[in-house]
């Protein structure tokens, strides 16, 4: 069976095909690495889902390392100094 015709038979929320359209061009204008591409309009929809997959991905990454560097830097300075506070108040 097709992923149309399974899409079309689901009994819960259907999705068209111009909706999908609109949401892949959304996510398109929100990706960095494609936007800045000179081929960006040009990118197919496996492309912009692939490349929004890795960005969630690195943003995540991002989000952990920065969240380790906060914590090591609370770690080393004096628990109730106002850096403390502000540095807790990140976390």
């Amino acid at each position: 069976m097709s992923g149309r015709r399974s899409r079309q038979s689901s009994t819960t929320s259907r999705i068209t095909d111009d909706q999908i359209i609109e949401l892949v061009s959304k996510l398109h204008q929100l990706l960095p690495e494609i936007r800045s591409s000179r081929r960006s309009s040009k990118a197919s929809a496996n492309k912009v889902l692939q490349e929004t997959c890795n960005y969630i991905r690195n943003l995540h990454k991002e989000v952990d390392d920065l969240s380790e560097r906060l914590a090591q830097l609370l770690s080393s300075i004096d628990a109730d100094s106002p850096e403390a506070a502000i540095i807790r108040s990140l976390i």
